[in-house]
């Protein structure tokens, strides 16, 4: 069977395969989540017959038209027909439920009822080929007979691959004067969700396109999808571009078990690599991209962004776990010495180091994340700017930690970077004269290079002003161009990029033809449609969130900036129950001008920097004038307010000129 967060009623002990992680990958508390009886269904994939369904006439188990394995389930064309599978609950709990589905005309039903009364029904849309459906956040309580139902149409339905997730621990909510903004992250945030393992189930390891069966079962960790759908891992690359959305989906615990398992494999051994890709067990290695310590999946800005992203979850939710877990903090010095000086070779650098590839393809160590770029990149804009990034992330979490001599360090590490980069690494061209890459031979590399193009702005490694502006012009010609990504994973880059640098109108049309684009088949056949590859809805999540609100926490320090980053025609927008730290915010803009606060908590306060691009005469707080001050970020000029925000309160503060 392929792929499923569900498994056999008692749960069977952890199985790794001969390429398991050496140490512990897991979190503390998961052995004792697993070892309770946990809700499953019996035979997901439908690759035991069926076990525990009821057949209908014209109804039943084939083979040859599987998503995964070899069997699905099928139901015959015409009205009347249907299979159902009833589970009695082991223990209270809301959750998703999953299915693939395939339907080769309209009318047939997707069904979860409970204790006999219908919770949700999906009416399919024709669609031969399969696309993944979910029904969210089912209530149950021990002992409820749940009970799962597809029903026929007027042409073939086939179903496989089902799949239970634990419902989303955080519930945030968008309303908007713009009601497409309001129904894509309704769309997102549910589709993003269905994505999350259910710890303590067993399931298939090591599962791919060559091995559809993968090579045996393990207790999966709490996880979540962060690659293609039908392979049983996920991937550095893609959950770090996940891991804000899932912290708004309150999905902290998988955020924590994904990074500390890549953390735990940045062994002396792969010369401080992490792994590409690990089972949802948290522990093994996935099997089609690793084979020795010598010859697995391996690109340098993965190291980087899990060190950025590392400090990223801290800022979201305060954790102490991200700066005292000694296997997390090891990872972070490793990434930051220790790899660099065993990856910095090829092209001299003068006072700063730069990490490195080998040029020989992605099993060797590749430069890039453009895996399209060929080989011979010792460096990329992806690759440097993600290491100035960690520099950041490293000096803020030893901030936390308490360590301030370390934290000025790689402050000025990443100052030191940065000034390099401007000065001599992106030579001395503009749009695609720009230099985004060097060979083994040190030879310069212009022109266009996708995410190491893309990277560069996204990263803000590049200083704003023209030469800023002009690449983020050039990025956009190309991508609107032939030679723009198909990939859906390179595009949901765009809008982070955009809004970085303040184009919010740009970044809205991003987010607004992701959108569009999700019922759009995948480049991989085997992926579904565009809006089941995960990155998409996680990214959607978080892009309304930390892009369009414009909402930076630190929640260790009871501290939160916001700066509306609204697109033109979009009047008004409020994000409700968003989580930081161990409670939530709801945050207002109306236009660029006026921004209400509220802090949710019971206990404790926030302070609060509203921030207004441009320079203004005037700043109220609660209808009370205050100082007008200005600060430059990032090349952006802010008038602010500082305000303290109560347990409980709501602060309003308006600009006017």
């Amino acid at each position: 069977m392929l792929l499923t967060a569900v498994a056999l009623l008692t749960p069977m002990a952890p199985a790794l395969s001969a390429a398991a992680a050496p140490g512990d990958g897991g979190v503390p508390g998961s052995r004792t989540a697993a070892a309770r009886p946990q809700l499953a269904v019996p035979d997901p994939g439908f690759e035991n017959g069926g076990t525990g369904w009821t057949f209908g006439a014209g109804t039943g188990v084939g083979t040859g038209n599987s998503h995964g394995g070899a069997r699905f389930l099928y139901l015959d064309a015409g009205a009347g027909k249907s299979a159902e599978l009833t589970i009695v609950a082991p223990r209270n709990g809301s959750y998703d439920f999953s299915a693939w589905i395939g339907s080769a005309g309209t009318g047939g039903t997707y069904t979860v009822r409970r204790n006999g009364e219908t919770v949700e029904t999906i009416t399919l849309p024709e669609r031969r080929a399969y696309a993944r459906y979910t029904i969210s956040r089912v209530e149950l309580r021990a002992g409820d007979r749940l009970q799962i139902a597809f029903g026929s149409g007027s042409a073939w339905v086939n179903a496989d691959d089902l799949m239970i997730s634990p419902a989303a621990p955080a519930d945030p909510k968008v309303t908007s004067s713009d009601p497409e903004v309001v129904q894509m992250f309704g769309w997102a945030k549910r589709k993003a969700n269905s994505w999350a393992q259910l710890p303590g189930t067993t399931g298939p390891i090591n599962v791919d396109e060559h091995q559809t069966g993968g090579t045996g079962t393990a207790q999966y960790a709490a996880t979540y999808w962060a690659g293609y759908a039908n392979r049983s891992a996920y991937y550095s690359r893609d959950m770090t571009h996940q891991l804000a959305g899932a912290h708004i989906l309150g999905l902290d615990e998988a955020n924590r078990t994904m990074l500390r398992s890549f953390a735990a494999s940045s062994t002396a051994a792969h010369k401080y690599f992490p792994v590409w890709a690990l089972n949802f067990d948290a522990k093994t290695y996935l099997s089609i991209d690793y084979k020795s310590p010598d010859n697995y999946v391996r690109e340098v800005p993965a190291v980087f962004e899990l060190v950025e992203k590392a400090g990223q979850a801290y800022l979201w939710t305060g954790d102490r776990s991200y700066v005292d877990d000694p296997t997390m903090w090891n990872f972070y010095r490793h990434s930051t010495e220790e790899f660099i000086d065993l990856h910095n070779s090829a092209k001299p650098n003068g006072k700063v180091k730069v990490a490195e590839g080998t040029g020989n393809g992605i099993f060797a160590g590749a430069a890039s994340y453009n895996e399209q770029d060929g080989d011979g990149l010792a460096e990329a804009g992806d690759g440097i700017a993600s290491q100035y990034q960690a520099y950041l992330a490293l000096a803020t979490l030893a901030r936390g930690k308490g360590e301030t001599a370390l934290a000025r360090t790689y402050d000025r590490r990443a100052a030191e970077l940065k000034a390099y980069f401007n000065d001599e690494w992106s030579g001395s061209g503009s749009g695609a004269d720009m230099v985004r890459a060097y060979t083994t031979s040190n030879t310069p590399v212009t022109g266009w290079g996708k995410e190491n193009s893309v990277f560069v702005p996204m990263k803000q490694i590049l200083d704003p002003g023209p030469r800023n502006d002009a690449y983020l012009d050039y990025i956009q010609e190309q991508e609107l161009g032939p030679e723009g990504s198909p990939n859906i994973e390179s595009t949901t880059y765009l809008p982070d990029m955009f809004f970085k640098n303040n184009r919010n109108d740009t970044a809205w049309t991003w987010m607004r033809k992701i959108y569009g684009q999700r019922e759009l088949q995948h480049v991989n056949s085997s992926q579904g449609p565009n809006g089941d590859y995960p990155e998409v809805s996680f990214t959607l999540v978080s892009q309304t969130v930390e892009g369009l609100m414009g909402i930076a926490p630190d929640a260790a320090n009871r501290t939160v900036t916001t700066q509306s980053r609204l697109p033109s025609g979009m009047k008004w927008l409020q994000a409700a129950d968003v989580p930081i730290g161990t409670s939530t915010i709801t945050v207002r803009h109306d236009g660029a001008t006026k921004t209400r606060l509220t802090n949710n908590a019971r206990h404790g306060a926030y302070r609060w920097e509203a921030r207004f691009p441009g320079v203004h005469k005037n700043i109220e707080v609660n209808g009370v004038p205050q100082r007008v001050r200005t600060k430059t970020v990032g090349g952006v000029t802010y008038t602010y307010a500082t305000p303290t925000v109560r347990a409980g309160a709501t602060v309003v503060v308006r600009v006017t000129d």
